[in-house]
């Protein structure tokens, strides 16, 4: 029997399809680099763009699946993003913590979140007291929390130990949290609070029949694990430790022209 149902897309948004100035990796001739539409501004200032090839892709790929931004940033950091096309009606949000639907905060989802979380990893509280105790002012430029979910910091990479780094995840582990960095930050992410968990949930509302995905950090990776197929960036925490599985495809892209790359990608399979 031919399965019915649509198709979901889950995607990761920095770093793998929208891209800070930093991660644009134009190495082209600048009379060669691809136009970009600003799809964020913070504090008055453009933060976050996209080719306007892929903001072309995006309407048509979210008139073809269901679409759903699958994010680490907290609600108010997602709701500065303006991508083309219509708003989505399901986004995650919190690395999993918070489902949107059509704007909207699902407080069935998120009380169920806590739930999990009291009954499976050490509290924020302790992880943050830890993080304040170990780091070094020397590299340290903010430390934060994000929606009383997990914590980060911003760092100053160039300064940042790999010590440091490989001493806070091994403390981390048998308290049940997770370490990622990615870009200037830092986090400290409870494990059972997982992407995958928040694309499954849309997936039986939606009635979805398959799901790709893509994602370029370490908190993708269950995002990816749980996908049908998907695609990862050429850069990144995956590509750095050359993370791969057998339905993911390991891009040779980098910077944003890796985020049209999915685009295509995606609707290559949306179509078939």
């Amino acid at each position: 029997m031919t399965p019915t149902g649509p198709l979901l897309v889950a995607s990761d948004l920095d770093r793998t399809l929208i891209y800070s100035a930093a991660a644009l990796h134009l190495d082209v001739p600048d009379a060669e680099a691809p136009r970009l539409l600003c799809v964020e501004v913070y504090q008055g200032k453009p933060l976050s763009y996209l080719t306007e090839r892929a903001a072309a892709l995006l309407p048509e790929l979210a008139a073809r699946s269901v679409l759903v931004p699958t994010t680490t940033r907290t609600r108010e950091q997602y709701r500065r993003i303006q991508l083309p096309g219509p708003p989505a009606p399901f986004a995650i949000c919190a690395n999993g913590g918070h489902l949107l639907v059509d704007g909207r905060t699902d407080h069935d989802w998120h009380r169920a979140v806590l739930a999990r979380l009291d009954d499976a990893c050490a509290p924020l509280a302790e992880v943050r007291d830890h993080l304040r105790r170990t780091s070094d002012p020397a590299w340290l430029l903010k430390e934060r929390t994000a929606e009383d979910l997990f914590a980060y910091l911003v760092v100053d990479r160039s300064l940042l130990p790999q010590t440091w780094i490989k001493d806070l995840a091994a403390w981390a582990e048998p308290l049940g949290w997770a370490v990622s960095v990615q870009g200037r930050k830092v986090y400290a992410v409870p494990r059972p609070l997982t992407k995958s968990a928040a694309v499954a949930e849309v997936a039986r509302r939606t009635g979805a029949r398959r799901t790709l995905a893509a994602g370029d950090s370490l908190l993708d990776a269950d995002l990816l694990l749980a996908a049908d197929a998907g695609w990862r960036p050429g850069h990144g925490e995956l590509a750095d430790t050359g993370w791969t599985a057998p339905h993911i495809t390991a891009l040779p892209e980098v910077g944003v022209g890796a985020g049209e790359r999915i685009l295509d990608e995606a609707l290559r399979r949306v179509g078939a």
